[in-house]
């Protein structure tokens, strides 16, 4: 299976190097318990292959897994004999950058310019944008040189499916 970027079906696991070492060394026996470990669960999920990348294991599965079928993954993995449990991330599927455009916002408050670290404080205060991981540093243009009006530009961290950012439209 040849994929260029992550796909939907990737568990990506974070972790220290010297745990993708021990894992990557005995696969073939990771990925037979891990399938084991789905089956008793009554999932129809299978896990695949298992690679390795700087410092993460991506288990390639047949199917998207659920919250279930990760929470199992990642009990199995914490639990490898010589693996250190404290240098393992929880699993998580594949993310991908989407864009948030806010219009309508005044360009200078108070006699001063509105910043993108003021934006940046206003979004981790609000309750809507709780969950939300910023990519970078919000992007402010101004509408037009002759308007008082400003345009953000916001790069957050999204699932594939773009589900994060379909429940912050028109909100």
């Amino acid at each position: 299976m040849m994929t260029r970027e992550p796909s939907r079906k990737q568990v990506i696991i974070p972790m220290a190097k010297s745990n993708t070492e021990l894992i990557i060394n005995l696969a073939n026996l990771h990925i037979a318990n891990i399938n084991k470990y789905l089956k008793n669960i009554k999932s129809d999920v299978i896990a695949d292959f298992i690679y390795i990348t700087k410092e993460e294991v991506v288990i390639t599965m047949n199917k998207l897994v659920n919250a279930s079928n990760l929470s199992i993954i990642e009990k199995y993995i914490k639990n490898i004999s010589n693996i250190n449990s404290d240098s393992i991330d929880s699993p998580c599927l594949p993310k991908s950058k989407s864009y948030l455009k806010i219009v309508g916002l005044l360009h200078k408050m108070e006699n001063s310019l509105i910043t993108s670290d003021f934006i940046e404080s206003v979004i981790k205060e609000l309750h809507l944008f709780e969950d939300i991981i910023l990519v970078s540093k919000p992007c402010i243009i101004k509408a037009s040189s002759k308007s008082d009006i400003a345009v953000v530009w916001i790069n957050i961290w999204d699932s594939q499916s773009g589900s994060a950012t379909k429940n912050i439209i028109n909100c």
